[in-house]
């Protein structure tokens, strides 16, 4: 009796593993996801510091009262937290910035496309900005 208890209890555990690796089997991927969807995108370096991101700001109004319409926005970001590239996109602007390294204030380029108007403004840390219109 104890040995025909065996003998089931091992053919039970033979069949639950059998199943368990089928199963496996049927949940690994088949290819990669055709959409990520979220409402914003951070990438981090290997000490947790976001060092890009791309976000959707929604329409609104600054303190000086100036309207602003929704935006989607990439940053990279450098290793001391300055977002020196933003590349920004709304129904009415769409724009390039790149800033100068941590420790600068005024040192940029602007390239910007507003209506049916475009500029560039380039700065120097030190120097006037010079501004080209079209």
């Amino acid at each position: 009796m104890a040995q025909r208890l065996v003998v089931v209890l091992t053919a039970v555990n033979l069949a639950a593993v059998g199943i368990a690796l089928a199963s496996m089997r049927a949940a690994r991927a088949e290819g990669a996801a055709a959409v990520l969807r979220g409402r914003s995108l951070e990438i981090v370096d290997e000490q947790g510091r976001v060092r890009a991101s791309l976000s959707v700001l929604p329409a609104g109004t600054s303190a000086a009262g100036d309207r602003h319409a929704e935006t989607v926005l990439l940053r990279l970001i450098t290793e001391k937290g300055r977002p020196s590239v933003k590349i920004g996109a709304s129904e009415e602007t769409a724009g390039i910035s790149l800033a100068g390294p941590t420790g600068t204030r005024d040192t940029y380029v602007i390239l910007e496309a507003k209506g049916t108007a475009s500029s560039l403004r380039m700065r120097n840390e030190g120097a006037p900005e010079r501004v080209v219109e079209r």
